[in-house]
């Protein structure tokens, strides 16, 4: 596959035309990064517009005492980057692969010219970043006024919206679509491992998710009436 079936294959790039993804394709490159690998330090950050063709990478921020927030996990189809014009706020993040993945950088001036030339492309590059936005905005809000119980709802609500699977034996219940520690869902919501691990079980006799190793399938419907 070229990379401008690649890149067809992206919703932010449908409104383009063959000519446009052509264009694009010049100034385009593919990387595969293998699984647990940094794409991005805060000391080796560069300008540039990155998308996710395939797989999963996580966002995060280290404290001063060295303990993890993850601040999103983006999935196929996601951008992520900084430049003059636009930012996805990710400059002073690690950004690291949950799974193998397949990243497009594009070249930095010249993206920025083609941007300028195709208003209606940069308008869905906007939505994009007004919907992390908000999203980020949502989930900040939850952090600091919601229950432990609340915040971990609300992550693994996101999470399936972005990863989920539904069954096809009509189970209630729907798979979060990538490997889901204790400690991963801990660096999500701010809490330690142990408060969370006594948080799912918790949730998981309310029937409300079910927990597998390193799995989590949540009960949707019950948790949309909560």
């Amino acid at each position: 596959m070229d990379n401008i079936q690649y890149l067809s294959q992206f919703n932010l790039l449908q409104s383009l035309t063959i000519e446009d993804l052509i264009e694009m394709d010049e100034m385009t490159s593919i990387t595969v990064i293998p699984k647990k690998t940094f794409i991005q330090t805060p000391e080796s950050f560069s300008e540039g517009l990155y998308f996710v063709k395939k797989g999963k990478v996580r966002l995060y921020k280290l404290s001063e005492e060295g303990k993890q927030f993850t601040s999103d996990i983006l999935g196929e189809g996601n951008v992520f980057g900084v430049m003059n014009i636009i930012s996805f706020g990710t400059r002073d993040h690690y950004i690291e692969t949950i799974e193998e993945s397949h990243i497009c950088l594009m070249s930095k001036d010249r993206f920025e010219n083609f941007l300028m030339q195709r208003p209606r492309f940069m308008m869905n590059l906007l939505q994009v970043l007004s919907d992390r936005i908000s999203a980020m905005s949502r989930l900040t809000q939850n952090l600091a006024l919601g229950g432990l119980h609340d915040k971990i709802l609300h992550i693994l609500m996101k999470l399936s919206n972005q990863f989920g699977l539904t069954s096809m034996d009509r189970d209630e219940y729907c798979k979060i679509d990538f490997p889901l520690s204790h400690q991963e869902i801990a660096n999500l919501v701010g809490a330690t491992r142990e408060a969370v691990t006594v948080a799912l079980q918790e949730l998981s006799e309310q029937k409300r998710i079910k927990t597998g190793f390193k799995t989590i399938y949540i009960h949707k419907k019950m948790l949309l009436q909560n």
